[in-house]
Formats: structure tokens, sequence, C-alpha cells
């Protein structure tokens, strides 16, 4: 795999503290202009996370997509990345969404039932958001 024939070079390498890459392996990347970024010693969920946030992606987006070129795969990454950090509900305290507060609860039945619900499609209709009308 070389990036050069492709005319991309990757600067930045991120592994974790585990060492199972020799100190060969560094400075082979090292004279590829590669420099080598070690995760933090107190954060071992972080490879955990953003594998989890990897194949979300993957499954909502990228199996669903055909990707014609760098300019497209950029433009869906980052209709992605709004959708997963704004609107898409994640597993947490009252299942609230990382940027925003949770909407107040309805109680009162009559109020839900006359409840207009709008749908915006993202991407084609790969990713959908659901809010209420105003």
């Amino acid at each position: 795999m070389d990036l050069d024939d492709i005319g991309s070079t990757a600067q930045f390498l991120i592994c974790d503290q585990d060492g199972k890459l020799p100190a060969l392996f560094d400075s082979a990347l090292a004279d590829a202009g590669t420099q080598v970024a070690f995760s933090g010693v107190r954060l071992p969920r972080m490879n955990a996370i953003m594998e989890r946030w990897i194949r979300s992606c993957r499954h909502e987006l990228l199996d669903r997509t055909l990707i014609w070129n760098q300019r497209h795969l950029l433009h869906a990454l980052r209709q992605y990345e709004q959708f997963y950090n704004t609107h898409r509900p994640h597993q947490g305290i009252n299942n609230a969404r990382p940027l925003r507060a949770s909407p107040s609860a309805l109680t009162d039945r009559a109020a839900a039932a006359r409840l207009r619900i709008r749908q915006r499609q993202r991407l084609g209709g790969i990713l959908n958001q659901c809010h209420r009308a105003a």
C-alpha cells in the first residue's frame, strides 16, 4: 500500500500504547514523512469509541452509498458527522444527543395526537431526521 502512487500522503498515524509495532516500523514511517502519535495513557476507551463511530459510519452511510470521488466522500462524511453529533440519539443520560438538551416530554394525550412530525432527508434519503413541525 503505497500512498505516494495515488498522490496522497499520511501525515499522522495514531497508535495506542501497547507496543505491538516495533521501532523499525516507526523509522519506516518517519522516512515516509508520517509522524506517529500515541493515544493517551489514561484514555483506555478511546480506541473503542472510535471503532464504534467507524462501524456506525460504515453501516449507516458508506455501505449504502456509492462514492464517486474524494470530494463526494468528504461531503458525505461531513453530513454524517453533523447528523451523528446533532440529531442521532445516543445511549447515555436521558438518551440525550451530545450537542443539545433533551426536549420536554409530552404528558397530554390530546397534545400528542395533534403533534405534527416532519421528516428531513439527508444524502438522498440515506439519513432521515424527524422533528416537530412548528
